[in-house]
């Protein structure tokens, strides 16, 4: 590990270099790719930077003790040996979290695909709960929300939604909330006041830049339609739908939110891009498998990864054995508590799966 450091602080001062480079700055995808990299590597270094002066006041300490003025001062001394000693063990922890292996999405923007399961108009009617949450938890962390794509019911709900999530490391807090979300509680269409069990699909997507899916024009069948839904100036009046089909995986997406044909054509190929990225990585995946079985969550749309319990007022997260007894705090987007949990969790999962 400790080479390893040594030839990442070096590499650090060859970065810090390259950026003071007039050719460099002048070149703005060099410069950006050098500002990322010393972005990546700062806080790694920082923190050996911590320990190996933990290390060194423990030496230092330590040879003092041997001296005739530290054996008076030698109860101070001690102190804070134990004390650089509990920092070197904590670095020692963080750095080994630090170099684990990034997930290169981690940075991205996200598309969020929130879809209604079982459960019919009351599955719809999550789906709108949980776009809500999703909403105002970026809100929380200053990201800025655009609805991609949505298909809205007459009583409030969604049977599908999809917007982008725009914002640092957004991938990185999202990734865990692909899969199943059941919901749990008395329907407001349900006069008997029995409890339902809905089901939602969420899928957290990285949304991709052009150059990293190439598509070929001949691949698309692009099909244009009235839009259509409850209400609305200018629906069902002009061609403005979008749905574009990508011939060889068989993926369809449609587009209606905007008044523009363009604006909609431009958003669905935002979201075909990302499913097809979705599916080359789920390919790559399964090349990996061990490397997959060390992560928490597998991002399968089928896995049921949530409960939401409105009689109890619970959130209980079935991968992490995590329960909160915080549901309507979540609901409002209170949702660091469960990401931190999953983060950690799976975090934990790789330094065993790599130590092993």
């Amino acid at each position: 590990m400790f080479d390893k450091l040594e030839a990442l602080e070096e590499r650090l001062a060859a970065v810090t270099q390259k950026l003071s480079d007039p050719a460099i700055i002048a070149d703005q995808k060099a410069f950006r790719d050098y500002c990322k990299e010393n972005a990546d590597l700062t806080p790694i270094i920082e923190k050996y930077k911590e320990y190996k002066k933990a290390k060194q006041t423990i030496a230092d300490d330590k040879e003092m003790l041997s001296t005739e003025e530290g054996r008076e001062l030698e109860d101070l001394i001690r102190s804070e040996i134990a004390e650089a000693e509990k920092t070197l063990a904590s670095c020692s922890e963080e750095l080994k979290i630090l170099l684990l292996p990034k997930d290169p999405n981690d940075d991205k923007n996200v598309i969020i695909e929130i879809r209604g399961g079982t459960g019919g108009d009351e599955a719809a009617l999550f789906a709108a709960d949980l776009m809500r949450m999703y909403s105002m938890y970026a809100e929380t962390r200053h990201w800025k929300i655009d609805i991609l794509n949505s298909s809205p019911t007459d009583i409030g709900g969604f049977k599908e939604v999809s917007f982008s999530v725009e914002g640092q490391g957004a991938y990185s807090r999202l990734k865990f909330e692909s899969g199943v979300h059941r919901v749990q509680r008395v329907p407001e269409t349900e006069s008997g006041g029995r409890i339902h069990t809905s089901a939602v699909t969420v899928a957290v997507l990285p949304e991709v830049e052009e150059v990293e899916v190439e598509i070929n024009q001949n691949d698309l069948r692009i099909d244009v339609f009235r839009a259509g839904g409850p209400g609305g100036q200018c629906v069902n009046t002009t061609d403005s739908a979008v749905r574009i089909t990508h011939i060889p995986t068989g993926i369809v997406v449609s587009c209606q939110d905007e008044k523009s044909q363009f604006k909609n054509k431009d958003k669905a190929m935002k979201i075909l891009r990302s499913r097809i990225y979705d599916v080359m990585e789920a390919e790559r995946h399964k090349e990996i498998a061990d490397e997959r079985k060390s992560q928490i969550g597998s991002g399968d749309r089928s896995e049921r990864i949530r409960t939401y319990n409105f009689p109890q007022g619970r959130v209980t997260d079935h991968r992490i054995n995590l329960t909160l007894y915080k549901l309507e705090q979540v609901l409002n987007g209170s949702l660091d508590e469960l990401i931190d949990a999953l983060i950690t969790a799976d975090q934990t999962a790789k330094l065993s799966h790599q130590e092993s």
